[in-house]
């Protein structure tokens, strides 16, 4: 008898603690994927890198298959209409987002970061000076449903005003 409700109980537990991890993963669902990926060795094996080709030269190259920054890194956003007729934006970086692009900027100066969002390719950006700043500025190539998505997730930046 104290077998069965100490069982009982334990189970009952369980099934409430479920319950709340449930709920608090559907509360933190992602709207938008954003992803920056560095680009890796040529001689990487395809367990740690990925073929890519650069929009501008069409040069294939390879990139890793780890991203450094996500979207669990993105404070804010604040997007633009490009020249092309799509839509760029600033997204401004976390403390941590901050510090990772900081030292990729450094350590991968002359490569390229090839940012992704919602699992599409959206730029490389190639790496001529150091970012401390933590703001990546995507000049190009997002959709409107990017950006619907992507109010869904982040605040609007603001310029403060001086």
């Amino acid at each position: 008898m104290v077998s069965q409700s100490i069982g009982m109980r334990t189970f009952s537990l369980l099934v409430f603690c479920m319950a709340f991890t449930l709920i608090e993963g559907a509360a933190k669902e992602r709207h938008c994927t954003f992803r920056v990926h560095a680009q890796a060795n040529p001689q990487d094996s395809d367990v740690f890198s990925m073929p890519a080709s650069t929009t501008s030269s069409g040069k294939q190259i390879a990139i890793q298959r780890l991203a450094w920054i996500t979207e669990h890194d993105v404070i804010a956003f604040s997007p633009y209409p490009a020249k092309d007729g799509t839509l760029g934006a600033l997204f401004q970086l976390d403390e941590h987002g901050q510090v990772v692009l900081d030292t990729l900027s450094v350590e991968h100066r002359g490569g390229f970061l090839f940012i992704f969002i919602n699992g599409r390719m959206i730029t490389p950006l190639q790496i001529d000076k150091r970012v401390s700043d933590g703001k990546i500025y995507v000049p190009s190539g997002l959709t409107a449903a990017d950006v619907e998505l992507m109010n869904k997730q982040w605040r609007p930046h603001r310029e403060r005003k001086r």
